[in-house]
């Protein structure tokens, strides 16, 4: 009965989702063995049932039928021994599972991870973090329980059932055919069921993507939260998306509640009409007490694992819509690596070459038309309004976007052409929201550049960062907190600093690097900048014009183009839009 149910169900799930989990049970080949292990255990576990139903009818038989008194020991012998038996088959169907599910669990969040660090920035652009995070943790646990637990219900109680069946068919096949009649009907109801499942689990997943970003939002930004006194405002907010979580929750325990009572009542129909049959033919001989109980017993114990096999739809469809975002994440397209050509210090020649530029959500361009070029060791300054493209233009150097039109170079050569990490290996950056990770100050220095003690050391020196890790108790290996926020503004803007001079790249991207600093802190900071600058191409988007006045060229942009460009003195004698923001800034 639960064999054919299940067959129609796989035959006919929708061909996306048996696909997903066609590929998603691919995770378990590596771990093939343990988990044939584990199988075994589901087919000693499985036995047992059957052996249940037999050893009713040998205690029968054999105690008030026959009235065999070797049934005196061998009765509870054999009960032992079935319970030991069942015992051995149980651990080896939960822990060799179980084993392989963590595993494979590990395996997906280290793909899933490796492929957050190799994703295109755009791709950030377009999914948020909360999201993110959910696929990366809570939906990963849902297809281990896809791959494992549902796995090792469905074999081990379609195995369960086919013994009973099979031992049913033994004892009486007249009966056992006519209590597979539901069968059919109990198909399409797991069919149906299994439908919902999959909605459900995909809206659950969804809402546990919100309910992480609202967290999320609330968690890194308190400061702001309690100056605003938006406590209430952000409660609002992750009641809104929990609440919505709970319904879409609600919506599956409903399903799951009815679809079990009523696939139970269409069993127990079926039940009641064989025990209809199998009580005539015992009245008229035709079965012994022993096998009539056998029967019974037997179509008794497969309700258990039919049941269990409805129940498993759930976490089946969950785990398979679990899969779908996940392999979505997985067959994103990574990151174009480039070309061949590879650089091992580029001189530090930098040539946009009339670049537009257009978001792919965006209706318009951002850059139209931007062309200059700066040679080796040049500082250029890019100044002007909020949204005029400063940071986007420069974001096309080290590739975080590819211009729509026209090319940017580096050394005379279409940044396109080198490799990525070789061409990124040039650049270097800082920025004003300065990244720091909850490590030391001296791993956030180094960064995952290989580096000596004593190269840090020195790049600390010269940033000046020693100045207050000097006063820390454990110096540069103190640990800096999240996102630094042990340090003040000017010292996590030392360690960025820092971090550049270690690099010691040709090329040098300096955005808005001192916004975030009072005046008293910028110029404190300025002397790490200018040793930093040095023999450099630099870069150097500012809002603040006093940081810009010793650039060797400044470049004007308005709403996506270079609308003025030339030294500081040169442009304030042009009176045009430099001179204005210039007497704008003065006269505040």
């Amino acid at each position: 009965m639960g064999r054919k149910a299940d067959k129609r169900i796989d035959l006919k799930m929708p061909e996306g989702a048996l696909q997903t989990y066609k590929r998603l049970l691919g995770y378990l080949r590596p771990h093939k063995a343990m988990f044939a292990v584990g199988v075994l255990g589901m087919t000693i576990f499985a036995a047992t049932d059957a052996g249940w139903a037999a050893f009713v009818k040998f205690f029968l038989d054999g105690t008030f039928v026959d009235r065999d008194p070797r049934m005196v020991w061998l009765v509870p012998v054999a009960l032992v021994g079935l319970f030991i038996l069942r015992g051995v088959g149980d651990f080896m169907q939960t822990y060799c599972p179980g084993f392989v599910g963590r595993h494979i669990v590990k395996t997906l969040r280290g793909q899933i991870f490796e492929r957050y660090v190799h994703l295109p920035v755009s791709y950030f652009d377009t999914n948020t973090s909360g999201v993110l995070l959910s696929k990366l943790t809570y939906n990963t646990e849902q297809v281990a329980t896809a791959t494992t637990d549902s796995v090792t219900v469905f074999i081990r109680d379609t195995l369960t059932i086919i013994g009973l069946l099979g031992y049913l068919l033994y004892l009486n096949p007249k009966l056992t055919l006519f209590s597979l009649i539901v069968g059919p009907l109990i198909a399409v109801l797991i069919r149906k069921i299994n439908l919902l499942f999959r909605r459900y689990s995909r809206r659950i997943q969804n809402s546990m993507g919100d309910v992480t970003r609202v967290a999320k939002e609330a968690i890194e930004a308190p400061r702001v939260i309690r100056v605003f006194s938006a406590q209430d405002y952000e409660a609002r907010m992750f009641d809104e998306v929990t609440e919505h979580n709970r319904r879409s929750h609600m919506k599956l325990m409903m399903t799951k509640g009815m679809s079990n009572p009523i696939v139970q009542t269409i069993a127990a129909v079926g039940l009641a009409g064989v025990l209809y049959l199998a009580t005539v033919d015992a009245i008229n001989g035709l079965m012994s007490v022993g096998e009539f109980t056998s029967f019974i017993a037997a179509l008794m114990l497969i309700t258990a694992p039919l049941r269990r096999l409805v129940n498993v739809a759930g976490p089946l469809q969950q785990g398979i819509a679990a899969a779908q975002s996940i392999f979505e994440v997985l067959d994103a397209p990574l990151e174009d690596q480039g070309g061949r050509l590879r650089l091992e210090r580029a001189r530090g020649e930098v040539e946009y070459r009339n670049v537009e530029f257009k978001y792919p959500t965006a209706a318009d361009p951002v850059l139209h038309g931007v062309s200059f070029h700066a040679q080796p060791g040049e500082k250029i300054a890019i100044v002007g309004r909020s949204g005029s493209g400063k940071s986007t233009l420069v974001g096309l150097l080290p590739r975080f976007y590819d211009p729509t039109v026209g090319q940017v170079l580096v050394d005379g050569h279409d940044a396109r052409e080198f490799a990525l990490d070789s061409l990124r290996a040039q650049v270097s950056l800082v920025s004003q929201d300065v990244v720091l990770f909850d490590d030391t100050i001296k791993s956030n220095i180094a960064f995952g550049f290989p580096a000596t003690d004593a190269a840090i050391e020195a790049a600390a020196a010269t940033a000046r960062v020693n100045e207050f890790s000097a006063q820390l108790p454990l110096g540069l290996d103190t640990v800096v907190g999240d996102r630094g926020a042990l340090l003040s503004g000017g010292q996590r803007q030392r360690i960025a600093i820092a971090r550049a001079l270690l690099r010691n790249s040709p090329i040098l991207i300096l955005d808005e690097a001192t916004s975030a600093l009072d005046t008293e802190i910028e110029r404190q900071i300025q002397d790490q900048l200018e040793a930093l600058m040095a023999n450099r191409t630099t870069l150097i988007i500012a809002h603040r014009l006093s940081t810009v006045e010793k650039a060797d060229r400044i470049l004007v942009m308005d709403a996506g183009r270079v609308v003025e460009s030339g030294t500081h003195q040169e442009l304030l004698a042009r009176d045009g839009q430099y001179a204005v923001l210039h007497r704008l800034q003065f006269n505040d």
